[in-house]
């Protein structure tokens, strides 16, 4: 079965008023990954609200993963049936035209592409000429949950562009809001904030939660660089051990009532990550929080 691709174009006035900090981002192109699962409202708010804030273009990305279309039989055999085709094509031709009807109504310029395909190489594909890509950690209608952790994970490491995932349970996804910095002084950490420049640039206040084993020096050298871009940050350091992180840097987060966290993706070899845990699996599996993230 080949893929499949529905593209529409529909300009919406801009509002005539300058949003808070647009001038100062770059974020200029939005890819908001649409597929059929319990998140994509959140996305699409989120993606709306930063396309507000930024004065951006909203690029919707509809795939439909070729796994939808596929069943197993009863001695592990993959196999397609007509009946499910249909079906699945009848749900998301309805998800298509209610989104586009949206999207009309709203004062953000867009464009509509539907594509069956596989999900990381379509996203990967269109984020490069993208500033921002939205995407969500819940699978599509009808799959296991646990293969879109698979799906994220090799979405971080093949992508170039950085990733917006929005918090479980979040609400609406405030640009402006307070951002949070997981540093860890990693490459990985290095190049998420780099990646997360034009987004820090919106944001209304910036902290930096370094967690370290021992009594190391404080990391100058980030708050020198967000410095000269205009951001100013607050630092502060824990002496933690790796396993406690995760919860400690949501507390931290929810603490500063954060809009969101930039942190580096996979900083451990991934292969470990996945046998031992690890900030990013365990982040990427839930989160209450949204996530900034680059690898």
């Amino acid at each position: 079965m080949g893929p499949t691709n529905h593209v529409s174009l529909e300009p919406a006035l801009k509002a005539e008023t300058v949003s808070q900090g647009a001038s100062a981002s770059t974020i200029k192109t939005i890819l908001l990954h649409i597929q059929n699962d319990r998140t994509l409202e959140a996305r699409l708010q989120a993606a709306l609200s930063l396309a507000r804030a930024a004065e951006a273009h909203l690029r919707c990305l509809h795939v439909t993963p070729i796994e939808a279309y596929v069943t197993m039989d009863g001695f592990g055999g993959l196999f397609v049936m007509d009946k499910l085709m249909a079906q699945v094509d009848q749900e998301e031709e309805k998800l298509r035209s209610a989104l586009e009807r949206r999207l009309t109504a709203e004062d953000v310029t867009w464009d509509y592409q539907q594509v069956t395909a596989n999900t990381v190489s379509e996203v990967v594909r269109c984020a490069a000429l993208s500033d921002i890509v939205i995407t969500g950690r819940q699978a599509h209608v009808g799959r296991e949950q646990s293969l879109e952790i698979s799906i994220l994970g090799d979405l971080l490491m093949a992508i170039r562009t950085p990733l917006l995932i929005p918090g479980d349970n979040q609400a609406v996804f405030d640009p402006f809001g307070r951002a949070v910095i997981a540093w860890n002084g990693s490459y990985e950490a290095a190049n998420a904030v780099r990646n997360a420049i034009a987004l820090l640039k919106l944001s209304s206040d910036v902290h930096v939660i370094r967690f370290c084993s021992g009594d190391e020096a404080p990391p100058t050298v980030l708050l020198e660089y967000l410095s000269r871009q205009g951001i100013h940050a607050q630092l502060e350091t824990w002496v933690q051990d790796d396993e406690t992180v995760p919860e400690l840097l949501v507390e931290y987060a929810q603490a500063k009532a954060a809009s969101y966290v930039v942190m580096g993706g996979y900083g451990h070899n991934r292969a470990g990550e996945f046998l031992f845990g690890g900030v990013t699996r365990t982040l990427l599996k839930a989160c209450p929080i949204a996530l900034a993230l680059a690898h």
